[in-house]
């Protein structure tokens, strides 16, 4: 795994350089490597057919083209993924091949309209297509595995096929240049278990792990959660606001985090002002650029160890 100076976290191109291209596209991916990005990162769900492929959501409305092809048209539906309702088209109702004629577009493109000129462009990719990416480049991986519990109950058992790459290519050891992230806690027990490899715990600033109704994410960042979490983690992937909540001092989370023995990675970092606190804004457009270098500056001087970023050019 790449290594960093204090003053330098790694950066993590965020579904890749989501800011200027399509999220989880080869052009995404390419740009974030083209910037010095030290990881790309693709969220990992499921296929009919059992093939791990790279979307945000297995819901596919918003990134892809799907809700224009007719012959898809009887998939709309409506189904409860992790306790919430969610309507539209489920990768999990598709298989491989049928995902493949898609095409990806821009979720944001209020926010980002510069980036719809590439709608229409490219196909989804599965995971093995990007390692095959990043190894090529001499970047690292750090995928998230979304919805494992929800997965499972369909006998669509994520970990098993995760797992199975992973030692296909030789990605398992403690040196493999991989973040493995979820935000469930059993996938990354069980997969600790399997592996090696650097685990990451995601914390969110509210709510709690699907998977463990018991525990809930406040619990988790207490000295007492965060000695448990690395019990069985290396990293913690927490939402900024629990690092730095406005008006903008500090908490402890970083050095209680380093005192359990675990890295900090923050998300996520976006340039435009709608995702950026009231003080590092400039201008009143909620697409306008603020000021991130001077907030990726501050968390770099809290210790953070690497940031997931929209635009990773930004951070040089």
């Amino acid at each position: 795994m790449p290594m960093q100076t204090p003053s330098r976290p790694l950066i993590i191109a965020h579904r890749g350089a989501s800011g200027e291209r399509p999220e989880h596209t080869r052009a995404a991916y390419e740009r974030a490597i083209q910037q010095g990005a030290d990881f790309i990162e693709p969220d990992l769900v499921m296929t009919r057919d059992g093939v791990l492929i790279v979307r945000h959501e297995n819901e596919i409305s918003g990134t892809t083209d799907v809700a224009a092809r007719p012959e898809f048209a009887d998939r709309h539906t409506t189904k409860t993924i992790d306790g919430e309702s969610v309507t539209g088209w489920f990768t999990e109702d598709f298989t491989l091949a049928e995902l493949k004629t898609l095409r990806a577009r821009e979720r944001l493109p209020e926010l980002r309209p510069a980036n719809t000129a590439f709608d229409g462009q490219e196909p989804i990719l599965t995971f093995e297509e990007v390692l095959d990416l990043a190894a090529s480049a001499g970047v690292g991986v750090a995928p998230e595995l979304k919805h494992p519990t929800y997965f499972a109950a369909l006998g669509l058992p994520v970990e098993d096929a995760f797992v199975a790459i992973l030692k296909r290519r030789g990605l398992t050891g403690a040196d493999a240049p991989i973040l493995i992230q979820c935000f469930e806690v059993g996938p990354l027990q069980r997969l600790r278990a399997r592996l090696a490899a650097p685990l990451l715990q995601l914390i969110a600033a509210s709510g709690g792990p699907f998977d463990r109704p018991d525990l809930d994410y406040a619990a988790m960042t207490t000295p007492q959660g965060l000695a448990a979490v690395g019990g069985y983690a290396d990293w913690i992937g927490a939402d900024t606001a629990l690092i730095e909540p406005p008006p903008g001092a500090p908490t402890t989370l970083i050095p209680d985090a380093h005192a359990a023995g675990l890295k900090v990675a923050a998300w996520t970092f976006r340039a435009e002002n709608i995702f950026l606190p009231e003080a590092d804004r400039i201008g009143a457009d909620p697409a306008g650029h603020g000021r991130l270098r001077e907030r990726l500056a501050r968390f770099a001087e809290y210790g953070l160890d690497a940031a997931f970023m929209d635009q990773p050019a930004l951070a040089r």
